[in-house]
């Protein structure tokens, strides 16, 4: 259940046939009470290596028609758009965001993956080179261990769907090179390697004969195994076949989203740490609670429907009038980091502390980020709550970085 705390308003909203009590109205600043507690959370920040499994940074450029010349200066440095860029990185104490090199599913179907994905690591790759003061390409952590030292935010990359490695092996080999540490076996759609959780067509019931030999190649190439997105059946089949530890970039926990697959069950984190991976939990509010997810999908099928009667056109001037009347009346509801929080509990209570990581979405959930956790600069209020909770030191920096760089180096050096 999503808790009523003192610092949010204590307002209780009746819903018939969904919820009986739901958030409050989450404010848009979250504010520790304790400073000492606080003052020490945000030491830890800047202490600990921060690494975050999955920033969508370079997709959100792509679709801004991002132009070096014209738009650079600031951009990810100090723009104030989006959830990143380097100035709120530095006040959050994040140093290793991966950037996700994220592939639409309708790249795999009209042959532009390949060139989709090169367009996005070369602009990564660009843009490191171009502002070295601020960032470096890494792609172990040895790398990011050194780029921090040097007062500098490293960019490692996932790639967000194995579609650019097509049906040929040698692409794995081709994107290692390129900088890809990990490969998110699919997205949304089933594709030549899987199956996916949010595709009913369970074309290959899992793994393809391909996705077999795929797994292995990764494996072969030091290239991180990512099961976010996948179906069910693809997981087992993964985690049955590999030899070594996987990760989920970006997911979190079924336990608090029933029927959610794209979150991982109580059964799939327990073997989850019998192979020695890492979940690294989503930030989304769809991905945390499934009562405010519940809310906010319901007022917006009751908004949609009352602009159906009222004859209102999406986008026309009287619809939004009345969108924004709506809205004031049934505001938008968010999680917030406590429930971030419940969802490391929930990891370390059945796999335990060196099986969790942070894998927020930044840049990838669009407006449903929890309250405490709306952008890069708000690390430090989960490792408050950590601290708050009884976590120690050495947990949060395992929970920050040490955890996934065990799995990365295990998986380079195999």
């Amino acid at each position: 259940m999503f808790l009523l705390t003192s610092h949010r308003l204590n307002s209780i909203v009746v819903i018939a046939g969904i919820l009986c009590i739901l958030p409050t109205l989450a404010l848009s600043q979250w504010n520790p009470e304790n400073t000492v507690l606080k003052e020490k959370a945000v030491a830890l920040s800047q202490q600990f290596i921060i690494t975050d499994g999955h920033v969508d940074l370079p997709y959100r450029l792509k679709i801004k028609n991002f132009r070096f010349e014209k738009e650079f200066t600031g951009i990810p440095v100090s723009s104030g758009e989006g959830d990143f860029d380097y100035v709120r990185a530095r006040k959050g104490g994040l140093d290793a965001p991966f950037m996700s090199i994220y592939i639409p599913a309708s790249y795999q179907e009209n042959g532009e993956a390949v060139n989709l994905a090169d367009s996005l690591i070369n602009m990564i790759t660009f843009i490191a080179a171009e502002k070295k003061e601020y960032f470096e390409i890494a792609t172990s952590p040895n790398d990011v261990f050194r780029i921090k030292s040097q007062g500098k935010i490293a960019l490692p990359m996932g790639m967000e769907n194995g579609a650019p490695v097509g049906e040929d092996l040698k692409m794995i080999s081709y994107f290692k090179q390129k900088g890809i540490s990990y490969i998110t076996l699919t997205h949304s759609k089933d594709n030549t390697i899987c199956d996916s959780s949010y595709d009913t067509t369970r074309t290959w019931k899992g793994l393809s004969p391909y996705g077999y030999k795929a797994i292995d190649e990764m494996a072969k190439n030091g290239v991180m195994i990512d099961i976010s997105h996948v179906s069910d059946s693809t997981f087992y089949q993964v985690i049955r076949h590999v030899k070594v530890p996987v990760i989920a970039s970006h997911s979190s926990c079924r336990f608090y989203t029933p029927g959610f697959e794209r979150n991982m069950s109580d059964d799939m984190i327990a073997r989850l740490k019998d192979n020695g991976g890492v979940i690294m939990i989503n930030f989304g509010t769809t991905f945390l609670d499934s009562e405010v997810d519940a809310y906010n999908r319901n007022k917006k099928s009751e908004l949609d429907s009352l602009l159906k009667s009222k004859n209102l056109i999406p986008g026309s001037p009287d619809a939004q009038t009345f969108e924004e009347s709506f809205k004031k009346s049934f505001p938008r509801l968010f999680s917030d980091v406590h429930k971030v929080a419940d969802h490391i509990d929930r990891v370390v209570s059945i796999a335990g502390i060196d099986h969790v990581g942070l894998g927020s979405d930044y840049d990838g959930v669009g407006d449903s980020l929890p309250v405490g956790l709306k952008d890069v600069s708000d690390y430090p209020n989960l490792i408050y709550v950590l601290l708050e909770r009884g976590y120690s030191e050495t947990d949060i920096e395992k929970i920050c970085s040490g955890n996934l760089f065990r799995v990365w180096n295990q998986v380079l050096n195999h």
